[in-house]
């Protein structure tokens, strides 16, 4: 999804406009719910795992853009996803990022941009991958489970930038050493439906959970948790027991002794 270069009226000779006057999304809508999905559940993986942190940023469905390119009347261009890290968090407080644009994050270009192919195809394999290697995203990743035989790609695939080009990565999950994080897929539950999702991976090539594993495994944890409370709760009371049995035998002892 491509937005114009400029708001209607503006002069890139003259002006060019801010992040909060650049348009933030094509408005055209996407048609596969999960293009929305899977970013949005990448960076809820991100929160839970980077909750601390206050260096980085993922967007979702967010404009990208960059003044020189934009004088140079390049397009600018809206990823399903991308992170950036050394940027902050949390900017315009209470409101959040309206578009994210180069010179207002010091020159911080996003290490990761995410393309979900959809039923319409948006230029993934050519016009994208030159705007985003222009840009210098230094990782590329294209998610394309249902017509990657359409476009005779594999369903995931993702591009390192290597002396300005993109070259196609074999490893599943890949290693970002960068974020010291992987992303690959998994198979699993999210939001009631079971299927292939994508997530970030661990050093040793384990997903992070989803939220129903997660939630499973937290009432597991639980359960175990009543278990061994339960245990100890018998402990006790055979304890309390006999130090009962054993103060009425003293009682009794100490009445003969009288």
């Amino acid at each position: 999804m491509q937005p114009p270069l400029t708001e209607p009226g503006v002069d890139p000779e003259l002006r060019l406009p801010t992040s909060e006057e650049l348009p933030c999304s094509d408005d055209t809508p996407v048609d596969n719910e999960y293009q929305n999905t899977i970013p949005n559940w990448l960076l809820a993986v991100l929160e839970q795992i980077w909750g601390h942190r206050q260096d980085w940023f993922f967007g979702v469905d967010m404009g990208l853009y960059d003044r020189e390119a934009q004088r140079n009347r390049s397009p600018a261009i809206i990823p399903d996803g991308f992170l950036s890290v050394g940027v902050q968090r949390h900017k315009r407080a209470g409101k959040g990022r309206l578009s994210y644009v180069l010179q207002e994050e010091n020159g911080v270009v996003p290490l990761l941009a995410l393309e979900f192919v959809s039923k319409t195809y948006g230029q993934e394999y050519d016009q994208k991958m030159t705007i985003y290697a222009n840009l210098g995203v230094k990782y590329y990743v294209i998610y394309n489970p249902e017509y990657s035989r359409r476009n005779r790609h594999q369903p995931f695939e993702v591009y390192q930038l290597v002396n300005d080009t993109y070259q196609l990565q074999g490893e599943e999950p890949f290693w970002i050493p960068e974020i010291e994080l992987g992303i690959g897929r998994v198979q699993g539950e999210l939001g009631g439906i079971f299927q292939e999702w994508l997530t970030w991976h661990d050093a040793a090539g384990k997903p992070y959970p989803l939220p129903q594993e997660l939630i499973q495994n937290l009432k597991s944890e639980l359960a175990q948790a009543r278990q061994r409370a339960e245990q100890m709760e018998q402990i006790l009371e055979q304890e309390r027991v006999e130090k009962l049995r054993l103060m009425e035998r003293l009682r009794q002892l100490e009445g003969r002794d009288n």
